[in-house]
């Protein structure tokens, strides 16, 4: 039977097809947009039964087009937090989620959906509840609004329906996203190649320079994350994080010390790397205070209790996976 992909083309969706076809899956419908000219590089490797822009797509599924459909994927979305058009965003986002859901539900198809840790916003509980709510900015309340949906309708939904907060993913197959919609660790890597350092916040609310905090996540860890309640039939919505907060100045330092390996040079602590130079700090942008999640980090627990027990890679683990790919695939 067919699996639907939406954000096939993305960074999430398009990993995701590599690890359906890792799997043997090759009914799969890519769904996306390709208006960006190196958008399509993401699906140079996968196997794919057909691709589909996003707006020919919705009204071919509103009308049962696909057949027999086993599972629905729904990745795509905007995520660049910088984009400040409300109306894109909703209708990019909410809307289209809205009718994503409602086809799901007309022809009974398991649903999981990509939500976001933006939701928090400045909060620090990071539990799944509307106490823990707040977003700083529209795509945050983009992706709020669909939980919100998703929530009201918990009781009457015939299909499994999971949503997933995905906290800071990094990993193989961002290269598209380069500047405000790509990882810190992305960002951090090509600014090292360019210019020899690694620039990060100074104090800001509270945190000394780097020392602002950020649930790290690998892509590895997501896929695997998606790939198990693939296999089962449970909803809900769930925090996808490493469940452990590690500073802007770990990440630089774990990044550095991969990319020195890749190239047989030594490693250095936190304070080598910023007495010679190569870790620096910048004044805080005044733009962005106020609207800046200086803080984020996974509570697990509705994930654990729902049974996935797997270990989560720490930031030093994942950019000991990373930085090979980067070195081998990135181009300035």
């Amino acid at each position: 039977m067919t699996i639907i992909v939406t954000g096939a083309a993305g960074f999430i969706g398009s990993n995701l097809i590599r690890a359906l076809n890792a799997r043997g899956e090759r009914d799969i419908i890519a769904v996306d947009h390709l208006q960006a000219p190196n958008r399509f590089r993401n699906l140079v490797d996968v196997d794919i039964a057909d691709y589909l822009d996003k707006d020919e797509f919705l009204a071919r599924f509103a009308a049962r087009g696909f057949g027999s459909i086993a599972a629905f994927l729904h990745e795509g979305a905007c995520s660049d937090t910088m984009v400040h058009d409300g109306r894109y965003m909703m209708a990019n986002n909410y809307r289209y989620s809205l009718a994503v859901l409602e086809g799901c539900m007309a022809q009974a198809i398991p649903l999981s959906y990509a939500s976001s840790a933006a939701v928090y916003g400045a909060k620090t509980g990071f539990v799944e509840e509307p106490h823990a709510e707040g977003p700083l900015n529209v795509y945050g309340y983009s992706k709020l609004l669909f939980d919100q949906v998703v929530r009201r309708r918990a009781a009457s939904l015939r299909i499994p329906v999971a949503g997933f907060r995905y906290f800071n993913v990094y990993g193989p197959g961002e290269l598209h996203k380069r500047g405000h919609g790509a990882s810190v660790a992305l960002n951090n890597f090509y600014e090292f190649r360019e210019s020899g350092r690694v620039k990060l916040f100074g104090e800001n609310d509270g945190h000394a320079a780097g020392m602002q905090r950020r649930d790290f996540v690998s892509i590895d860890d997501v896929v695997r994350v998606k790939l198990w309640f693939l296999d089962r039939s449970l909803s809900g919505i769930y925090n996808l994080g490493s469940g452990r907060a590690q500073t802007f100045n770990e990440l630089a330092a774990a990044l550095l010390n991969a990319t020195a390996a890749s190239e047989q040079k030594p490693e250095r602590t936190l304070s080598e790397w910023v007495k010679a130079g190569i870790i620096e700090y910048i004044d805080f942008p005044e733009h962005l205070k106020g609207r800046y999640q200086s803080f984020t980090q996974a509570n697990l627990s509705k994930l654990r209790a729902a049974g996935y027990d797997l270990p989560f890679l720490s930031v030093e683990e994942g950019m000991r996976r990373y930085v090979p790919w980067l070195v081998a695939n990135a181009r300035l």
